[in-house]
């Protein structure tokens, strides 16, 4: 097999710094995209790899991101959107938007949707980390910035939510034009996930308890086989997975009204001026 192009962002540590080091060694060509500079450019230097920056709660930093990897790379042959995380105190970014919904779901699709010629150009396959949380989730479309009932449980469950509803809307618009795609729950996983929260989950983060959790490399197994393997052999694409086996979701997660409307909704909170099959059906 031939070198290919591998996006993987949030890989400056944890899960995603895991599946680039899988990746690198098998012979891909791995493009490390993080927020910290420090961290990112280690990791870049380990592996001999290009990086970029980009802190997805600015948008600007998302349309930047993009455009720097459609000038530097003719094709991008796996598109992994693994940036996110759990919030404390509901705060809005410079955008406008509750940052756990910009962080985990509008950042990561409105770079998809940046990428959208390319991808399909080489055919990719976009996956997506979502989370067993997805189960905590309730979408209003009309709050998605959960205004009126924010907890950092709830919108974290939302926005993973977003991310397998995000998927499968994703799989049906573009798999006639070659893409792939797949969401994921990587596990418990001993990283620094939640550092920043005033949620339970740190209890069992930033604690003893810590020690329980599997590691990043175990947590990073599902997307290095995704991003490894064959959809439609290996895989089907536009579901959701745990332990390499298609997994139950929130009931929300298989409606599709509900998908489609996310994104229709998605492509008026991030931008006006997206590509114009973007907001195809």
């Amino acid at each position: 097999m031939s070198e290919r192009t591998i996006v993987i962002t949030g890989a400056s540590d944890g899960i995603g710094a895991a599946a680039a080091r899988a990746l690198s060694a098998a012979g891909d060509r791995v493009v490390i995209v993080g927020r910290s500079p420090q961290k990112t450019e280690a990791v870049a230097r380990e592996l001999g790899a290009d990086y970029l920056l980009a802190d997805f709660a600015r948008l600007a930093d998302v349309r930047t991101l993009a455009a720097e990897l459609l000038r530097r790379y003719g094709r991008i042959d796996v598109l992994a959107n693994n940036a996110g995380g759990i919030m404390g105190e509901r705060e809005l970014t410079v955008d406008g938007h509750e940052k756990t919904l910009q962080v985990n779901h509008l950042a990561p699709f409105l770079l998809t949707t940046l990428l959208m010629d390319r991808l399909v150009e080489s055919r990719a396959t976009v996956i997506n980390t979502s989370s067993t949380a997805n189960r905590f989730g309730r979408l209003n479309l009309d709050d998605l910035d959960n205004q009126r009932k924010y907890s950092p449980n709830k919108a974290y469950g939302d926005a993973k939510l977003a991310n397998i509803l995000f998927t499968r809307e994703l799989h049906r618009r573009y798999s006639a034009r070659g893409i792939v795609t797949a969401a994921f729950h990587p596990g418990v996983v001993a990283t620094s996930f939640s550092t920043d929260s005033t949620s339970i989950m740190r209890v069992v983060y930033q604690t003893a308890l810590k020690r329980l959790l599997i590691s990043p490399e175990k947590g990073a197994d599902t997307l290095v086989w995704l991003a490894s393997t064959a959809a439609g052999v290996d895989w089907r694409s536009g579901e959701y997975y745990e332990k390499r086996r298609v997994h139950s979701t929130n009931t929300q997660a298989t409606d599709a009204g509900l998908a489609t409307a996310l994104w229709e909704r998605s492509i008026d909170m991030v931008a006006t001026d997206l590509l114009p099959e973007a907001s195809a059906r």
